[in-house]
This record gives C-alpha cells, structure tokens and sequence, in this order.
C-alpha cells in the first residue's frame, strides 16, 4: 500500500496532539506509540470494513477458528509489514527523530496464549486474510493472559501478566452483538401440541459475552478478517437491595463471576475450582460464537437451516472448544425447532476437529458430577449423542461390552471431549504426517476404523511474513534482492536460493546477517540481563514450553557432560557453545519447575567457572514470548527439537529455525520427519530412538535404565553431580529428578521419556554439529539449504488445504 508520506506525518502529529495533548516532540514513547498505531489504524479500517461489506453483501462461506488460544505476539509491526508500508513508516519517523524499533518495544505481547497451539492459531489467521479467505478467529479476551516469568534464585516465581494496563489499542468493543451464557441451574420439560418437548433452563446464572474485534491484515491484499475475544460483564452488575441489606458480598456476586471468567489463560485446574473455572471458560467462547453466528445467519438467510453448513464451517483447535458439537445442537434443536436427526447432520457438516496432542492430559475429560452440575442441559445433550453413538456401534459393528468401553463419549465417570469432537465432525485431522499415521494406527485406532474417510493430515505451517519478513530484515532484504519478493506469499520460491548454496559472495552476505543477528542477541542478553554471550559461539537454542516430553532435561544433561569433559580435559578442541532456554511451566507442574531450577543451577556452575575459559555458557531467558522469539530465532545456529520420538505432534519452532538458516538437532518425531525429507540427511543431525521403537518399548515395559547408568560413565557422572551437593547446597533438591530417571516416581516408569536410552545417540550428535561447525563454509551451505527447502511449512500451503479438502471454503476478492 503505498500512502502520501506528508499526509502520514500530519496524521500522526494531529494523533499525539489529540491523544495526549503534547507536541510531537516532547511525547513519550508510550504516547508515540499510541499515536502511531491509531494513524495506522485508520488505513486498516477502511480495509476492514469494506473486506465484512463484501462478504455479507456475496453471502460467502466463512470459517470460524475456535480456539482457546490465540499468540499473536505485538500488532503493530505485523500491521504495518502486511500493509507493505514498512518503509514509508519508518523514512517519516526517521524525519520526526523517532525510533522506530523503540515504539515497538514499547507494545506489550499479548499473552493469550501458552505455546504451540496458540502461536498456530495466530499463523492461521494471518494466512487466511493474504489467501483472501472469509475467517473469524474465535477466543477469549484473557485480562492477565498466561502469566509473567520471573527467575528469582533459579525459580520460576509466576506474575500476573497484565497486557492490558496501558489499554487496548488494537481492540474495538462490540456491545451491539454481546449475547448471555447460562450456567447451572435445573432443565424443565415442557410438553408441545405435537407430544414433543421443550427444554428449558431455569434458575441458572449468566453473564453476559460481549465480543473485542482485533483487525487481522492480509499481506498486500485489500482483506482485512477479524479476531474476536470475548470478555465478560455481569448482567446485574450492583445489586443495590442486597448492598442496603448489608449483604455487601451478594451484591457484587455477579459482577465476581463474570470477572473470574475471564481474568487467566488455563486456570490451575489440580483443585476442583480450577477445573470447574476451565469448563465454564471453554463453553462460554463457544456459546458466545455460536449465538452470535446462528444470530446473524437468521438475520441473513431466516431459519433455512439447510443451508449452514454452506455458509459456515467451525473449526476446533484442539478438544477445548470441543464442547461446539453439543451447544450447536443445543440451539438447533432447543432454540430453533429442528429435529434431532436433521440437526445432527447439520452440526457434523459444519465442525471438523484437529487434534494436536497423542498426550493423555490433553485430551480432555471432564468428571459426570462437574459437567452435569454446571451445564446440565448440554449435558442432555451429550448423553442422547452418545447413546445414539453407541446403539450405532452395536447395530452396525455389533460392538460388545468392552468395545463400547473404549469409545463411548461417556464412559466411567467422565465425558471424553476428544471422543465428542470426532463423532461430531466430518473431518478428524492431524498435525503432522507422522502424527495423523499414529493417530489411525494406535491412539484413535477403533475411531479410524469406524469413519475412515474422516481422517486427514495437515501438517502445520507457520507465517513467513512475521518469521522471515518481520523477525529477520536483513536476511528478508538479502533473499527479496536475490530471487524477488514472491516468496512473501509463496514460501516454495525460496528454492531457486539452492544454487545460492555454493556462491561464495551469497554465502558471506548470508553469514554476516547471522552473525549480526548473533550481535544483536548477545547484546539484548548484556542489556536485560547483564550476561555476556559469545556471538563467535554456536547458539545452540531451545525455546517452547517446558514439559518432559520436549526434553529440556536431555539438553542439560549433556551440557553437564560437556562441562565434566572441560573439567578433566581443559584443552579439549570444541567450539565454545552458548546454550539458550526459553520456556515456562505450567504453574502447577512441579518437576517441569524443578527442571528450570537445574537450567539455571547449571548456569550458575558453569558460566562461574573461569578454568573452562569460556567455552561453555547456558542462559534462561526469561519470560518467552513472541517479541523475544523474534529475536532467538534469527539469530540461532541449532534448533533443540529432541522430544521423544512418538510425543510431539508437529512442532513450528522447528518451521522458524529452519527458515532462518539454523540446523536442526532432533529426533524423527512430529514434523522433524519432514523437514529431514526435505532437506536431506547431510544438513539435519538425527538422532535417538524412532516412534515405532519408542511405542515398542512402552509396550515391551522391560526396560532398565541402571543398564545405561552402570555402562555409561558420562550418564553416571551426570547423574551423581543431580545428588552430591554440586548442583546446590541442598544435596535432595534434585533427587526427584534422579528418582524419575533411574527408578520411577510416584508410580511412573522409571525414565519415562527415554532421556538415557537416547543419551549417547544425542551426544553423538552433537560431536557431529561441532565438528562441522568447524568447517565454516560447509556449515554456511547447510545452513542456505534450511532456508531454501523450508517452502513446504508456510501455514500459507496448510490453509489452502483446510479451505479445499475440509472447509469448502473459496477466496473473496476485496476491491475497495
């Protein structure tokens, strides 16, 4: 888009004057900031209007994204890149005197989500709009998001994260569309004229949904969709009989629970509290979307259901909005008349699944007590839909006993959500191809076998706009300078960079980007954390959310190994490494903290020990986020993606890593099997067990990690250091650690996840990176190769497959 630059500096300085009632020059950078993005936001909005315009007045197909998270990281830089005004933005803050990369930093990451699954999201909303795609994306307006990561003596200390405190620059609240949601109370029958029954709620509490729209831009493209948060508002916010009676806390009961709602990202849920605040979350977003959808088809088309599914498809990112397939027929057949049986074939054409997770934990289920005590009409519901589902079984598969066990939505106490969302859906989809052949072979075998033809691979993706374009300028500028600007929204043009591999000029301008991003990076660490890196070291980095199964713990292990070879051999030629972490646990997940307290105990030990003359350093970063994954990744050389074979889904750090020219050190597990089948052998390190042989050995149970401890004295001399006083003064800190190790804990298998059965292979493979990291040239070549082969994981190429094969969903051009 190009804009009159004058026209822009008028803007803005008519903004700051407006807003906080100051020149331009004496501003704060908040108050720039503030101005800057309402001057950008009044371009976007003629987009944004027109792109809505144009879909209700065609009638076009729209896809709603549910999705309890949504990581989309600051939006201004974003805005401004996919609006393809970078330049222009910033010649006239240059002219004004202001820094541009100040007033980015001054925006506060949103944190409404935890990871993977949320930064995906965000990925898949900025596809839709450049692919001209109609797309709500549906979630929560968490006030405090996830939560602020301290490291205070090498723990992880969890602070509110209040992205809000300065306001909301980007939301616009849409009070016109707010609907209620309804919680607890009992369900009465009412008899009709034609002996059927009405059901409704009574005696219930509810709040009331009031919807935040984010503008989500289309790269160079006039497409402006919508990300819709919903918040919270009591119905009755003061009750004035209650105060005057002096029941001070009945009268603000209302108000509480609507705050509660939606005050955090994924409460605690170890007590029956956290829980019950979870349920109450997943379904009020649901019912919010969906009221809203169903108000607005009847506005549109009138009560021709027929023809919903023709104009709307509901995604559910994983089995949290899972809970759509009940509330969907909810208002079906209770608020609108429609038969069960039509309503049924209604509900499955319109929702489509994605599973993300073979964890147990993840797919969700939720005790009869909790669920029939806080939505008992959803609850009804359920039963009918899984009492049809198992007389199905029966009639067709003449299912037994057991059988019906294994898949029943309802079985033992509980509502197994991931079992709702599949029987209610026409599409069931993996993450990875890996991942969806586990999925039909082992974990939903028995769902596989009963509707073949509704499973389905995507494999993730993720956005080279914000990964590539945003993230890493230089390396951004120097590619567009080479082969054009095509790979912006098509990532496979960054195959014609393969010639580039060997071209001596190409490889130096590609390396010093690196090594500048390396400088970059070390001087952020100097800055915010007062540690010195090596930018002539290998930044050997893992960053995700710390879980067992990602294995931070193997990563630290190894790193002791190398520091106990420093010990004994201080002469020992290996290039000086600078290991990176980024990750928070769950606030309740006790060892995964415990993990965090060894990253950092290990710092503590190595980075103070001058007789290793700096060959080995570790950092926790704090807090990780987008904005400072935006700094990590450009500048990393190798990418950790060691989970156990079997466990990760998919994984897009990898995706990032990989296009911005790091090597990636991992297991064939998720999506790692396919960046090794594009990039080849020779410019990926593979290691450990593969899934089959990790799924055999779960299976088999034999396994016996003395074996390993007692053969392999690097493991033996790793595994003492966790116990013998050297790691703390506090020899017990770390024994839970070493119990899970070696002998199990608390009735789990002893190692778990494989962490010294794939010991020495990982090792092996580091001895590999280093010594080809010798070889700079060499290393220069692998690391061009990642970029140019990473065209397969544009999240660009996994829309266009859910738009052809599951949404049915077409593009809109948008002509202003």
């Amino acid at each position: 888009m190009k804009i009159d630059k004058e026209v822009f500096k008028t803007q803005l300085i008519e903004n700051v004057k407006t807003l906080s009632r100051k020149k331009i020059e004496n501003a704060t950078p908040e108050q720039l900031y503030e101005a800057l993005v309402f001057t950008i936001r009044d371009y976007v909005t003629d987009k944004w209007l027109r792109t809505h315009e144009v879909y209700d007045s065609t009638g076009a197909k729209v896809v709603c994204y549910l999705s309890m998270e949504f990581l989309m990281g600051r939006f201004l830089g974003n805005a401004i890149l996919n609006m393809t005004m970078t330049d222009e933005v910033q010649e006239v803050l240059k002219e004004l005197n202001i820094d541009y990369n100040q007033l980015e930093e001054t925006e506060h990451d949103p944190g409404l989500g935890n990871g993977g699954l949320g930064r995906l999201a965000a990925c898949f909303l900025d596809s839709l709009s450049t692919l001209e795609l109609p797309a709500y994306g549906c979630g929560i307006r968490y006030h405090y998001g996830i939560f602020e990561q301290k490291i205070e003596n090498g723990y992880q200390v969890e602070k509110p994260d209040n992205w809000l405190e300065n306001g909301d620059m980007w939301g616009v609240k849409r009070p016109e569309y707010s609907v209620e949601v309804k919680f607890g109370g009992n369900v009465r029958a009412v008899r009709q004229p034609d002996g059927q029954y009405n059901f409704v709620q009574e005696n219930y509490q509810s709040v009331i949904a009031v919807p935040y729209d984010y503008p989500v831009v289309g790269y160079n493209n006039n497409t402006v969709n919508t990300l819709r948060l919903w918040d919270a508002e009591a119905k009755n916010k003061f009750d004035l009989k209650s105060f005057n009676e002096g029941n001070y806390s009945k009268a603000v009961e209302e108000e509480n629970l609507a705050k509660t709602l939606t005050e955090v990202l994924y409460p605690a849920d170890e007590h029956y509290a956290g829980k019950e605040l979870r349920l109450r979350q997943q379904y009020f977003f649901v019912s919010a979307t969906l009221q809203r959808v169903i108000n607005k088809f009847k506005d549109m088309y009138g009560d021709n259901f027929d023809i919903l599914p023709d104009k709307y498809a509901f995604q559910l990112n994983d089995t949290h909005p899972s809970i759509a397939v009940a509330e969907l027929m909810r208002i079906l057949v209770d608020e609108n008349s429609l038969p069960w049986d039509k309503a049924w074939e209604i509900t499955k054409k319109c929702c489509a699944y994605t599973n993300h997770t073979i964890m147990s934990e993840a797919l969700e289920k939720w005790p009869i007590e909790l669920f029939s005590r806080l939505l008992p009409r959803i609850y009804m519901i359920v039963e009918e839909i899984n009492k049809r589902f198992c007389e199905y079984l029966i009639n067709k598969y003449n299912a037994g006993p057991e059988k019906i066990r294994k898949m029943a939505v309802i079985a033992d106490g509980q509502i197994r959500m991931a079992f709702l969302a599949i029987v209610g859906s026409h599409s069931v989809n993996g993450v990875a191809a890996l991942h969806t052949e586990i999925l039909k072979n082992q974990e939903l075998k028995d769902f596989y076998e009963v509707f073949p033809e509704r499973f389905n691979n995507k494999t993730n993706g993720i956005t080279q706009r914000r990964w590539l374009g945003h993230a890493n300028p230089r390396l951004a500028k120097l590619i567009t300078d080479t082969i054009g600007d095509k790979w912006y929204t098509d990532l496979t043009e960054l195959k014609k960079l393969m010639p580039y591999a060997k071209d001596k000029d190409f490889i130096k301008k590609f390396m010093d980007i690196k090594q500048k991003n390396k400088e970059e990076l070390s001087d952020y660490f100097k800055a915010t954390m007062g540690i010195e890196i090596d930018p002539n070291s290998i930044y050997d980095i893992q960053v995700k959310r710390l879980h067992e199964y990602k294995r931070q713990l193997l990563n630290i292990l190894h790193v002791l190994s190398l520091y106990n070879k420093l010990k004994v051999n201080p002469g020992l030629d290996i290039t000086p490494r600078t290991f990176i972490f980024g990750a928070k646990s769950a606030a309740g997940y006790r060892r995964a903290k415990l993990i965090i307290k060894l990253i950092n105990s290990v710092a503590d030990l190595v980075n103070n020990d001058e007789s290793i003359e700096g060959k080995l350093k570790v950092v926790f970063a704090e807090n990780y986020r987008v904005s400072l994954a935006e700094k990590l990744i450009p500048a990393a050389d190798i990418s950790e993606q060691i989970s156990t074979a079997s466990k990760e889904a998919s994984g897009t750090g990898n995706m990032k890593f990989m296009l911005n020219g790091a090597l990636t050190m991992g297991t064939l597990d998720g999506a790692n099997v396919e960046i090794l089948e594009e990039v080849g052998k020779d410019n990926i390190f593979i290691f450990g067990m593969t899934a089959d042989e990790v799924i055999a050995e779960y299976a088999a149970n034999n396994y016996n990690p003395w074996d390993i401890y007692n053969m392999n004295s690097d493991v033996r001399g790793v595994l003492n250091m966790l116990i013998n006083g050297t790691l703390d003064e506090n020899p017990e800190l770390f024994r839970e650690i070493y119990d899970s190790l070696l002998n199990g804990y608390n009735g789990s298998r002893p190692d778990e996840y494989f962490v010294l059965k794939d010991f020495a292979s990982y090792a092996q493979a580091q001895e590999r990176a280093d010594k080809l990291y010798k070889d700079k040239e060499k290393w220069a070549q692998c690391a061009i190769i990642n970029t140019a082969c990473s065209g397969k994981f544009s999240s660009d190429r996994t829309i266009k497959e859910y738009a052809e094969e599951i949404w049915n969903l077409k593009p809109v051009h948008i002509d202003m």
